[in-house]
């Protein structure tokens, strides 16, 4: 476990090469499922012949690792999570991200989780004893640490053959792209809170369950803050649409038996304040724009996924992959070009221009 930023200094300069980029593997994890502000708890790093830990809750500047990783080409898997923590961690990411869920994806796998690949490559079996474990403890457990080492012990050799594999099909430029553009979307993609009251399911309701879902999730997100935990162990998105429902039905809301008192004083309180609050101040349904499905439109659809489809099984790859259905009903629909929604190689394998 490197535990300090001068360890982490000398372990870096160590795993540096002297002419060339570094390349690594890297994983991590977070105490989402225990705290209410999710942390990053660990990083797991690997380069050829040696993975260790390094504790972000005990090292005092990450600097050197952001500025090692700014240069290097690093091995993930299911890469969009651990590319997520280190934008919100580092505000960038490494330089180049190789995901060999992608990898294993093109080259026709259907079970693509980290532990079939290590199955499939490697023939050993991981455990999955500390999936749900609590990764802001200290110490860890010896489970936890061979849990931890083992998300990065065999990515690179399993990246390695994956890469061989994918230039033997003339696949590889395909992964790059895929992995370059899973990047870019991590870059671009805003992750402000605004607004995310507005949980599944909440686009039925009028503007008044509107408001009192708002409410609610409101009153939720204080008790979780307080409480330190996630929201969902105060009450899951499901029950609080559902309060939201009784509530603007004018029906009385039933909460649990097991809610001390305090928490059902403050939300009868949230409730309260609700019942003055001006109807122009009412959140606004969301506009959403209705696409019209005629029998020239389902039948465009048709003829895209039978392409796709075709293509999909010559290749021996999910048609998903090479085209979700909502970005070809889109086209359909006229809504928006191939090229604006399709990387090169799937417009390819679809024969459309890009």
């Amino acid at each position: 476990m490197i535990d300090s930023t001068e360890r982490l200094i000398l372990h870096l300069e160590k795993c540096k090469p002297q002419d060339s980029a570094p390349v690594c593997a890297i994983d991590t994890e977070a105490d989402s499922l225990h705290r209410y502000r999710e942390s990053l708890c660990l990083i797991q790093f690997a380069i050829h012949g040696e993975s260790v830990l390094i504790d972000p809750l005990a090292i005092d500047d990450l600097k050197p690792l952001a500025a090692y990783l700014s240069e290097a080409t690093v091995w993930m898997h299911g890469a969009d999570y651990d590319m997520t923590m280190f934008k919100r961690e580092f505000g960038h990411l490494p330089a180049v991200v190789y995901d060999t869920q992608i990898g294993a994806r093109l080259l026709g796998a259907r079970r693509f989780g980290l532990g079939d690949l290590v199955q499939q490559y490697f023939g050993v079996e991981l455990s999955k004893s500390s999936q749900k474990a609590d990764w802001g403890k200290r110490p860890l457990s010896p489970k936890m640490i061979e849990y931890a080492l083992n998300d990065v012990d065999y990515l690179l050799e399993m990246g390695e053959r994956i890469v061989a594999g994918l230039k033997e099909k003339e696949r590889y430029e395909w992964f790059e792209e895929s992995c370059h553009a899973a990047r870019r979307k991590v870059l671009e993609r805003d992750d402000s809170r605004e607004e995310n009251w507005r949980i599944q399911g909440s686009g039925k309701l009028e503007p008044w369950g509107l408001a009192c879902l708002r409410a609610i999730w409101q009153w939720r997100d204080a008790e979780a803050a307080a409480w330190d935990r996630p929201s969902f162990m105060v009450a899951p998105n499901r029950q609080i649409l559902e309060w939201s429902i009784d509530l603007a039905s004018g029906k009385p809301v039933a909460l649990p038996h097991h809610f001390r008192p305090d928490r059902v004083k403050r939300f009868r309180n949230a409730i309260s304040k609700l019942e003055a609050m001006p109807q122009t101040t009412w959140p606004e349904r969301e506009k959403i724009k209705r696409r019209k499905r005629d029998k020239d439109f389902e039948k465009r659809v048709d003829e895209l996924i039978k392409s796709r489809d075709q293509a999909a099984a010559k290749l021996d790859i999910e048609g998903s992959l090479i085209a979700p259905r909502a970005a070809l009903e889109a086209i359909a629909a006229d809504e928006s070009q191939a090229p604006a929604l399709l990387l090169g190689w799937q417009l390819g394998c679809l024969g459309m221009k890009g």
